[in-house]
């Protein structure tokens, strides 16, 4: 039984030389970018420049780091923001690139590395298109950093990218990123935006917006996967359905709830979860009961968490079919053989 970690991060120079232009232009419509990135790309010393010089590594140091963890497999993306945070010229140029940098490292390495697709959903058309060019390189899906300027992908105008994904068959990976400006400034005012509590809440949102808005019944074969033991909405589901058919039983007026079904019944559905930074028993033992043995996979969040003792925590979960959490369901979810 080998251990496939599926939300491991990397960025490449030239997108971290764009954040730095981007922070020094004040990051205009991007608030909490100075948090999300700037501790790590500007960082001297501590935590921050050993996160900077972990994520731009692809080769011998990051392979050297699985091993001593006891990881086998990575399953590689951008690392939020990823290239959300800019013009759609830019974007879509930075994700051709960090593409191509990501398939030369699979490449080099095809039993350790695997790769998930930096698309721009500000181009839409155009981000369909490179998440197909990336499938033909041997990509396993697509990797997209929550909202864009503070639209989700239940808006109309990013159907291609879901339409894509459902007819390429392979899933998109949803990661968390600080809140869009309308919604951060609560979290912002006591440090409490970022992974503490901030981007779970924001790609629930993100998550919840695509079931409710009937994406899943347009797409039904569309899979999505979510993080950090599904980003809190395991723990939520039947609150949510309770709240849902009250509200629908009343005829209360929510023209966008299109979807046919409850919310849990999508989230069972087309939804995966891993275990991301969140490998304590109580917690796993828990998801795993909701969602099933066949929709829960390892990860350790690399590198803003540690593989040793992300892997040591998770060895002290009872789980009723660990061949499936550390590697079987990644193997299948993501098509890895």
């Amino acid at each position: 039984m080998k251990k496939i970690a599926v939300e491991e991060a990397f960025a490449t120079e030239a997108l971290v030389k764009e954040w730095r232009v981007l922070l020094d232009d004040g990051a205009p419509g991007e608030a909490g970018l100075d948090h999300n990135i700037g501790r790590i790309i500007n960082a001297d010393g501590g935590w921050g420049a050993m996160a900077s010089e972990r994520l731009m590594d692809l080769g011998e140091s990051r392979l050297q780091h699985m091993d001593e963890g006891g990881v086998d497999m990575q399953l590689i993306g951008i690392t939020a923001p990823g290239v959300q945070v800019f013009d759609a010229d830019t974007a879509q140029a930075l994700s051709e690139e960090a593409n191509d940098v990501l398939a030369d490292a699979v490449k080099a390495h095809p039993d350790r590395f695997a790769g998930l697709a930096a698309i721009a959903p500000q181009a839409p058309k155009q981000a369909a298109k490179e998440l197909e060019r990336a499938i033909g390189l041997g990509f396993k899906g697509a990797m997209v950093n929550s909202h864009t300027k503070g639209e989700y992908l239940d808006a109309v105008q990013y159907s291609p990218i879901l339409e894509a994904a459902e007819s390429l068959g392979v899933p998109i990976y949803i990661h968390p990123r600080h809140s869009p400006p309308a919604a951060i400034a609560p979290f912002a005012e006591r440090h409490l935006e970022a992974a503490i509590w901030g981007f779970q809440t924001e790609t629930a949102l993100h998550a919840l917006r695509l079931i409710v808005t009937g994406a899943f019944d347009r797409y039904p074969n569309l899979t999505i996967v979510l993080g950090h033991l599904g980003e809190g909405l395991p723990f939520w589901l039947d609150r949510i359905d309770r709240s849902f058919s009250r509200s629908r039983r009343a005829k209360a007026s929510y023209p966008h709830w299109r979807c046919e079904g409850l919310p849990s019944e999508y989230f069972l559905k087309n939804f995966a979860v891993c275990s991301s930074g969140h490998n304590w028993a109580p917690a796993v033992k828990f998801v795993e009961s909701v969602v099933g043995e066949d929709n829960l996979m390892f990860a350790i969040d690399y590198p803003y968490e540690e593989n040793k003792q992300q892997v040591d925590q998770a060895a002290e979960i009872d789980l009723a079919a660990p061949e499936k959490f550390y590697e079987l369901n990644a193997r299948r979810i993501f098509k890895l053989d």
